[in-house]
């Protein structure tokens, strides 16, 4: 006899509170939506209280709960003023999901120049924002989860992580490391503080933002030489859709995946399974 599943109830985060850190971003703010339309409440945190407050609008617009929390996610004491707000209106953290992140074009390997001509400020602030930027929400909104005993951390990593990508020397080093500190803080908090506690991460594969559009494709929307290669090697041949994450997102964060911790989850159209022959 097959026990009966409610499937509306696995992928259900009613009641939850979530924090969504780089949610002013194209991929965040897609994570952040999802959330919202799955039934949490939804603090959207970026740097920019303008566009924080801007996606927030957006999200309660299409009949969600969420608020603007402006704080930047390498500032323990901002991180910690969101927390006590967020537990003194509402009463508990539910969810975090570190979206924040991204790369700058002074730590790409330029195509004239080298590995060496790379500054160190620019590498270490790519490792600060990509690393610490995840490592740091993680401690101050895990201690909240950590003390209810319960709740979904969901790290945002990159392809990059597993397959390093030529050129991108600092930001695939950071999110290899964001890979392991997901697999470390998994074991950390489900030992210590109970298994209730899950640790989880998405490695996207190419998605069209900001920061990589010029890389990828020209201004006519074609794919550049690197894009067309990144598509070659796609099994799905196409560049991901910022939807596309959201799926993923909303169960790992909620109870559909309540025996999942400790993974990096794939979101690339096949990049990874692919070996180009």
């Amino acid at each position: 006899m097959v026990a009966s599943v409610n499937v509306q109830e696995l992928f259900s985060l009613d009641g939850r509170v979530a924090v969504v850190t780089g949610a002013t971003g194209v991929l965040g703010g897609a994570i952040a939506g999802g959330l919202a339309a799955a039934g949490a409440r939804v603090a959207i945190l970026g740097r920019r209280a303008e566009r924080a407050e801007a996606v927030a609008e957006r999200i309660r617009a299409a009949g969600g709960a969420a608020e603007a929390t402006p704080a930047d996610v390498l500032d323990p004491a901002e991180l910690e003023r969101v927390r006590d707000n967020l537990l003194a209106h509402h009463g508990r953290i539910d969810v975090l999901v570190n979206a924040a992140g991204g790369n700058r074009p002074d730590a790409i390997v330029p195509e004239s120049g080298t590995f060496f001509d790379l500054t160190p400020t620019a590498l270490r602030d790519v490792v600060e924002l990509n690393l610490m930027g995840t490592l740091l929400p993680c401690q101050v909104f895990g201690a909240a989860l950590a003390r209810q005993g319960s709740g979904a951390i969901v790290n945002i990593s990159s392809m990059a992580a597993s397959r390093p990508l030529t050129r991108v020397v600092a930001y695939s080093a950071a999110k290899a490391a964001v890979d392991n500190l997901t697999r470390w803080l998994a074991v950390e908090l489900a030992r210590r503080h109970g298994p209730g506690l899950r640790v989880n991460a998405i490695a996207p594969g190419f998605f069209l933002g900001e920061q990589n559009r010029a890389m990828l494709v020209g201004p006519d929307g074609t794919p550049t030489t690197r894009g067309g290669s990144i598509l070659a090697h796609t099994p799905a041949g196409r560049f991901g859709d910022p939807d596309d994450l959201v799926a993923t997102a909303v169960w790992l964060c909620g109870p559909g995946a309540g025996f999942v911790t400790g993974v990096v989850v794939p979101v690339d159209g096949g990049f990874s399974a692919y070996a180009g022959v």
